[in-house]
């Protein structure tokens, strides 16, 4: 840590593409199988129509965005088949949760993750290494009425923790997500591999 790198007291991860490796495509490939639906059918009517950005930003319940789900692709969705769906195309960073653990000897930690309720529901049986690991510190960005890379949910987030943003950074691998941070005043870093999270880890001696 030097004068122009603040103490970081809470050290945000985002889920998809940091703490996992996602494959959308292997989730759609198992929606299809259930629904009877092309995957490109389920794309268009989930992700394009700006109905999945909706439940990022916290417009549904995990009750309503299931209901909205089926009737959008025009079939019947369960939860444990969205469940089993969605967790088809994660594959968890066994590196990256290994060091997320040294790194909270020497700072909280926090998940930031766009999505809806119905995940921050499902956590356990979505990803079952992550309650215990970062507990109350999970989050979906719906609950905080937006989405990342809004500033606004960044402030949402810190403000909770009771931590000023200078004292915060987000690990993402989106660059506009990183840039949302940065523009709420946390400390930004683009995840492109576990080596050089770990050279801006030891920079700020939190490794």
């Amino acid at each position: 840590m030097t004068a122009d790198k603040p103490a970081i007291r809470l050290v945000i991860f985002d889920m998809d593409g940091v703490l996992d490796h996602y494959d959308l495509g292997a989730r759609l490939d198992r929606l299809a199988a259930v629904t009877g639906k092309s995957a490109d059918t389920i794309h268009a009517a989930i992700w394009k129509s700006g109905f999945e950005d909706a439940a990022d930003a916290g417009k549904f319940s995990a009750e309503e965005y299931l209901e909205g789900f089926a009737e959008r692709v025009s079939a019947p969705v369960s939860r444990a088949a969205w469940i089993a769906a969605r967790r088809a195309g994660m594959h968890p960073d066994r590196d990256v949760l290994e060091l997320a653990k040294h790194l909270k000897r020497r700072a909280d930690i926090a998940v930031l993750t766009n999505n809806g309720f119905l995940v921050k529901d499902a956590f356990g049986e979505l990803f079952p290494e992550l309650p215990p690991l970062f507990g109350e510190r999970l989050h979906v960005a719906a609950e905080f009425g937006a989405k990342k890379p809004d500033p606004e949910v960044y402030r949402r987030l810190v403000a909770r923790h009771g931590i000023a943003p200078e004292m915060a950074m987000m690990i993402d691998d989106k660059p506009e997500n990183v840039e949302g941070a940065e523009m709420a005043g946390l400390v930004g870093h683009r995840f492109a591999g576990i080596e050089g999270l770990k050279w801006e880890l030891r920079a700020r001696g939190l490794l």
